[in-house]
Formats: C-alpha cells, sequence, structure tokens
C-alpha cells in the first residue's frame, strides 16, 4: 500500500507513542513511525506489555501496529524517509551549570535537531511536540539551516496539552489543538499541513493556529495556571485544618462560581508528574532571565506551596503518631503521582517515602501500575522498604496507611479487614480524600484527611 505521507516521531516515551498511536488510528493513509533509541523500550511497544500504562491505550496500538504503525529503532533511516517530523525527546530540568534546578535541559533536543539534518535528504517538516523554552525554535532552525542550504526545514510547534490516565482521550477529543508557524509563505504552508493531519478527526474550530513564540509559551503557561490552582487550593487546606473548615465544601463553593470553574480544585498531598514542576521552573527561569524578578518569584512559591504540602502531611503524621516513627511499620497505598499511570516522576511518594525513612519508620508500597518505578526511585533505600502488590497483604501489621494516589480500588476496599490487620492504635492518612471518613472512624481508626478536621479516639 502506498501512503499519503511518511510521519516520523523521535521518543516513543508518554507522549510521542500514544500521539503516534492516534494519528495512525484515525489516518490509516499515513505511515506512523516512532522511534526511540532504548531499544528495551520498543521491544516493549512491539509486545503485548506495552511500556507505559494508558487507559484505551492497547487497543489503538493493537489496531495499528503493523499496518500503518511501527516502532523502531533505526533513527536514521526514518529521517531519511520521513515527511513530517515529530521531536518529542526528553527535556529535564537542568541538574548542572547555569539554570541548574530551573532550566530545561536541551542537550537530548539539540543532538535530535542535529540528527535530522545530517541524516535528511529532502525537505522536512519539523514539529516540536517536547515541552520547551519559548524562542526555542529559533534555536532549531539555526541547527538545521547550519551546512544544510540544499535542504530547506520548516519547524512548527505543536505543544502535547495531555493528562497522564486521561491521554487516549485526551488525543481523541482535545479541547483544543495548538500548532504555532512563522507567518511565511513557507511557514503558512507547512502549517496547513499539520493541520490537515489533526482536521483527519478534530473540528476545525479547534485547531488554533499562532505563530511560534505564542504556542511555545503557551504550553508553559497552560501549565503554571493548573499547577497554580493546585497549590492555591492545597494552601487553603491548611488553613481548613486549624479553623475545622472543609476543605472540599470550600472548593465546591468556590468552583460553584462560573469565572473559577472546578477542575484542579480538590486538595490532596501535592502534584507530580513530568510537566508541571518542571515547566514552572523553566518559566521561572525564563522570567528571571528577563529581569522580571517579581514575576519570578510569584511562579517560585506556587512550586513552593506544593512542596510545604508534602512535608506538612509528614509532619501530620508525625505529631499524629506521638512524635515517633522509629520501628513502626507504614503502609503507602499508591505511588503514582495519580490514578491511571504508572508513572512516578516527580511523585509525591517519592518525598513522603523517603522523609519517613528518615524517621527510621519502615515501609510498605503497594499500588496497582507503579511498584516497578517506585523499585528505581527508592533503590538506594534497599530493605527498609518492601514492595506488595496485595494491598491487604501489604497493610497487615501496619500501624498506619497513608493513601497517596486516587486508585479507585482505594476507596472500596475491605477497610474493616485492614483495621483488623493492624496494630493498634490504627491511624489511616487520607492525602487524596478519597475514604469515608466517617465510616473509617467509626471501625476504629483515627483519621487525618487533607484540609478536613481530624476524626481521633484519642
Amino acid at each position: 500500500m502506498a501512503f499519503e505521507k511518511n510521519i516520523l516521531c523521535i521518543g516513543a516515551g508518554y507522549v510521542g507513542g500514544p500521539t503516534m498511536a492516534m494519528i495512525a488510528y484515525k489516518c490509516p493513509q499515513y505511515r506512523v513511525t516512532a522511534v526511540d533509541i532504548n531499544p528495551e523500550r520498543i521491544n516493549q511497544w512491539n509486545s503485548d506489555q506495552l511500556p507505559i500504562y494508558e487507559p484505551g491505550l492497547d487497543k489503538v496500538v493493537q489496531a495499528c501496529r503493523g499496518k500503518n504503525l511501527f516502532f523502531d529503532t533505526d533513527l536514521e533511516q526514518g529521517i531519511k524517509e520521513a515527511d513530517i517530523i515529530f521531536v518529542s525527546v526528553n527535556t529535564p530540568t537542568k541538574t548542572f551549570g547555569a539554570g541548574s534546578g530551573m532550566a530545561a535541559d536541551l542537550q537530548y533536543w539539540e543532538k535530535t535537531a542535529r540528527q535530522i539534518r545530517d541524516y535528511a535528504e529532502s525537505p522536512k517538516i519539523v514539529v516540536e511536540k517536547s515541552t520547551l523554552p519559548v524562542k526555542t525554535s529559533l534555536a532549531m532552525e539555526r541547527i538545521l539551516t547550519n551546512d544544510s542550504d540544499q535542504i530547506y526545514f520548516d519547524v512548527l510547534s505543536n505543544p502535547e496539552f495531555l493528562a497522564e490516565g486521561t491521554a487516549i482521550h485526551d488525543l481523541e477529543e482535545p479541547d483544543r489543538v495548538l500548532i504555532g508557524s512563522h507567518e511565511t509563505e513557507s511557514g503558512l504552508e507547512a502549517r496547513e499541513t499539520l493541520v490537515e493531519i489533526y482536521a483527519n478527526w478534530v473540528p476545525r474550530e479547534k485547531i488554533i493556529t499562532t505563530n511560534l513564540w505564542s504556542s511555545e509559551l503557551s504550553k508553559l503557561a497552560a501549565n503554571a495556571f493548573l499547577a497554580q490552582r493546585i497549590s492555591s487550593i492545597n494552601a487553603i487546606s491548611a488553613l481548613c485544618e486549624k479553623t475545622e473548615a472543609d476543605v472540599s465544601e470550600v472548593a465546591r463553593a468556590i468552583g460553584m462560581d462560573s469565572r473559577v470553574g472546578v477542575k484542579f480544585l480538590r486538595a490532596g498531598v501535592g502534584f507530580g508528574g513530568s510537566c508541571f514542576k518542571k515547566d514552572i521552573l523553566n518559566l521561572v527561569y525564563l522570567c528571571r532571565s528577563y529581569g522580571l524578578n517579581e514575576v519570578a518569584d510569584y511562579w517560585e512559591g506556587v512550586v513552593r506551596i506544593n512542596d510545604y504540602q508534602k512535608d506538612r502531611f509528614v509532619l501530620s503524621m508525625l505529631n499524629a503518631m506521638f512524635n515517633t516513627l522509629a520501628g513502626k511499620k507504614i503502609c503507602l497505598f499508591g505511588f503514582a503521582f495519580k490514578a491511571d499511570t504508572g508513572d512516578t516522576r516527580e511523585s509525591p511518594g517519592i518525598f513522603i517515602a523517603r522523609e519517613l525513612a528518615e524517621e527510621k519508620a519502615e515501609l510498605v508500597i503497594t499500588d496497582p501500575e507503579a511498584l516497578s518505578n517506585a523499585r528505581i526511585d527508592l533503590a538506594d533505600l534497599g530493605e527498609q522498604v518492601d514492595y506488595v502488590e496485595d494491598p491487604y497483604e501489604a497493610a497487615e501489621g501496619s500501624h498506619a496507611v497513608a493513601i497517596l494516589t486516587e486508585w479507585g480500588l482505594y476507596r472500596d476496599l475491605d477497610y474493616e479487614r485492614i483495621y483488623a490487620s493492624m496494630v493498634k492504635p490504627a491511624f489511616l492518612f487520607d492525602g487524596r480524600n478519597v475514604a469515608d471518613h466517617q465510616r473509617l472512624f467509626e471501625m476504629g481508626f483515627n483519621v487525618f484527611p487533607i484540609g478536613k478536621a481530624p476524626l481521633t479516639h484519642y
């Protein structure tokens, strides 16, 4: 079969893999290939055990794989054959040099740009899919056009707005698709080519076209706004606990205001994931580089509140359990940063587990999808941590259970069975406010929610 276009994605992670799968699923007329330098990851994409957990992803991949969707490690051949190249490589926060701890580490992105330049034999449309600092596309253009006068590259910005756990739904029914380009004849033509791909299933009115710089900044700004809402409601949750207000009731009243809305107003132990902290710190660094120190201070405060929330949760456990956790068995229900994913990047569970370990607690971690990542994240803690898939087995003999991820299964467990197996007095710390607190209290638990008055028997 002859395909209308060859689409390549460099990077087959949480963004590249699902995005390419959805394009292949909706556009059988295109050949779609995702390449990655990690052969183990590619082997998993070609197996029945995909490298990431995302509801609905299996179905989409199985419908297209081997037909018009392919996963490979041959980057050079992929670049040569592609008409359109999505760049979805990792852009973590720098851990060294200027901007350490805030700026984006662009070494993988730059290496990829050079590989595209070196291997390309015909004109390409290059699409930024990774989250990048504003004006990064200008640097990419300079790399691509250096020593390549014979080959022309158009660079577009097409940031992703996926939420892990709902990525397939977000791809299939997006709030919007954002495409930025230079507003030149060539740039507009390249932009329309990408618009036509998405228009196979996304209504045209949901496809927003802008200049390159607006598109790049929109992704950072969107994540900053969302994280700010979480940090804001978490800051209010601390006040609720002191005043015996109920953060769920406060959030409901705020959310019914049409100017505010209900999304991202759930108090919890803190936000995690690969995007929010990284993107906000990137924005902070960008603001400081332009001398906007007051603006940088504002956004940095959003991150500080998130860190404070995690620290406050651990201190609450310490204070409630008679100011010592040494030798006490504490079971963590959930380790992924949110439900419906196995991703643990920047998960509050990492910080909380390490803080509890510092207090000499004995830890047991259970999670339906994230245990393999948890073992990697906490490998240096050795035998101080056990990893148990069955939550009932994990909780047995523990002094406290702490719910860190809002998995639906944690709402429906047989908590009477769990209570009976625990050391008394038994404590339950609900870092996601998912359990029935009054019912747990009546069973005998001492219950400590987020942003609500504790229910205790002493």
